[in-house]
C-alpha cells in the first residue's frame, strides 16, 4: 500500500445529479473532509445540486487538475464519465457508489465514512487504468473518441444484421455479420463484453477482446489480442445503419466504406483500491460467485 495520506490537503466532490439519493451522501463527503482538515472543492454543478459551501470549478477536469484526491459519486456510468474527461491526468479518482451495480466504484455509499477513514489513514493503493482510443469520420471530419470501458460497432434501429470486416495490424482477421461488435480495453471486460459472452480480463492484462454480439455463425467467438496492436474496423454494410459508440455515451454514426482505427490511448487515469480489497473479490461480490463442493 502507498501512503499519501500527508499529501491529500485538496479533495474534490463530484457527483451525478441523476442519483437523487446520491446528495446526503456528498453532503456527508464534505462535513468528513472538513473535519479531517482537509480543503473541500467542487464542480459549480455538483455545488448547487447538493447545496455545499465549496470554492468552484466549471469542468470536472479543471476540478480534477487541482485537487490530490477526487471523490466521485454515482456508479459506472458517471466513473466512465469522468475517466474520459480527466484522461492524462494523475489524480487518484475514489469511486462511491450511489446505485446499482458499480465494477469502478471502491466503495458503497453506506461505507463512505470507513473508506475515508483508510484514506486518511493511507491505507489504500492507486492502479492505473489505460484508455483506449478510436479515430472515425465524425460531421464530415477526422476525429478521434476516448473509451475507458470499450467501443461498440452496433446496428441503428433496423432490425437486421450489419456486417464488419476486422483487420488486427493490417492483417485480416475476419469478416462479422452481427448485431453488432464490442472492442473493450482489460477494464470493460465486465462490462458490455461479458453480458455478450466475453472473458473476464485481468484489468492489468494488456489486450483487447473483441466479441461479437449475435453473430450469425457459431464459430465467431471472442478473440484477444495485444493492447498494442492496431485494430481496424471496416463498415461493409450499405443498407443497414452502423453507429459508433465510446462506453455507451457518446455516439457517432458511420456509413459504408467508413474505417474505424482503435489502438491503445497514451492516456491513463488511477484509481484508488481500499486496503483489503482486490479485483478478483470484487468478481466474487459482483457474480455471486460462492463455488461449491464435488
Amino acid at each position: 500500500m502507498r501512503t499519501r495520506t500527508k499529501s491529500i490537503k485538496r479533495v474534490g466532490l463530484y457527483a451525478n445529479p441523476e442519483k437523487v439519493s446520491g446528495r446526503s451522501v456528498v453532503q456527508k463527503a464534505a462535513h468528513l473532509v472538513r473535519q479531517n482538515g482537509r480543503l473541500g472543492f467542487s464542480t459549480a454543478e455538483t455545488a448547487a445540486w447538493c447545496k455545499i459551501k465549496v470554492p468552484v470549478f466549471q469542468e470536472a477536469a479543471a476540478l480534477g487538475r487541482a485537487v490530490d484526491l477526487l471523490l466521485v459519486f454515482g456508479g459506472d456510468g458517471t466513473m466512465l464519465r469522468v475517466a474520459r474527461e480527466l484522461r492524462g491526468t494523475s489524480t487518484p479518482i475514489l469511486g462511491i457508489k450511489v446505485g446499482g451495480l458499480g465494477f469502478l466504484t471502491a466503495a458503497p455509499s453506506q461505507k463512505l465514512r470507513q473508506a475515508l477513514a483508510q484514506i486518511w489513514e493511507g491505507k489504500f493503493s492507486t492502479e492505473p487504468r489505460q484508455l483506449i482510443e478510436a479515430d472515425c469520420p465524425m460531421d464530415g471530419k477526422s476525429a478521434t473518441l476516448h473509451a475507458l470501458n470499450d467501443f461498440v460497432l452496433s446496428r441503428g434501429a433496423t432490425s437486421r444484421l450489419i456486417e464488419l470486416e476486422v483487420r488486427i495490424d493490417g492483417e485480416v482477421l475476419t469478416r462479422y455479420r452481427c448485431d453488432g461488435l464490442i472492442v473493450s480495453s482489460p477494464t470493460g471486460s465486465t462490462a458490455y463484453s461479458l453480458a455478450a459472452g466475453g472473458a473476464v480480463v485481468s484489468p492489468t492484462a494488456e489486450v483487447f477482446t473483441l466479441t461479437p454480439v449475435c453473430p450469425h455463425t457459431l464459430s465467431n467467438r471472442s478473440v484477444i489480442v495485444r493492447l498494442d496492436s492496431k485494430l481496424e474496423v471496416k463498415v461493409l454494410s450499405r443498407t443497414v445503419e452502423t453507429i459508433l459508440t465510446a462506453d455507451g455515451q457518446v455516439q457517432t454514426p458511420l456509413i459504408a466504406g467508413d474505417v474505424v482505427t482503435i489502438r491503445r490511448s497514451r492516456a491513463s487515469i488511477r484509481l484508488v483500491r481500499l486496503a483489503g480489497t482486490s479485483f478478483f473479490e470484487t468478481l466474487r461480490a459482483k457474480l455471486n460467485w460462492s463455488g461449491s463442493n464435488v
